[in-house]
């Protein structure tokens, strides 16, 4: 998708990233209404589980973030998670959330 916004390419980027730095199976950035960014991980702990895009939401509600502009999730996945889509759609109702491949290509806007 070369007509990305480029401040959707950079969510993208963070999360490929963070994804290529862990070796987890997905790896999401969200930028809050404030323009700050936030990437996570998979996290799969026994007492915690959350999704990629749990985990960046987390660390964004946990810097003070009150509401997402924009999301993105980079896994093999055919589809977002319903939990992950959810935890955005509890900040931010619209907010879309974009999913890329490995190479970074987005392939869905949900």
């Amino acid at each position: 998708m070369s007509d990305l916004d480029p401040e959707d390419q950079k969510i993208v980027t963070l999360a490929r990233s963070a994804r290529a730095r862990t070796g987890a199976a997905e790896g999401a950035a969200v930028r809050d209404t404030d323009g700050r960014t936030y990437a996570a991980t998979t996290v799969a702990l026994p007492s915690l589980k959350l999704t990629a895009l749990q985990a960046a939401v987390a660390a964004a509600v946990s810097s003070g973030a009150e509401g997402v502009e924009a999301a993105a999730v980079v896994t093999a996945a055919s589809e977002v998670d319903g939990d992950s889509v959810a935890a955005v759609r509890d900040l931010t109702a619209g907010a879309p959330v974009l999913r890329a491949d490995a190479s970074g290509a987005v392939q869905e806007t949900v």
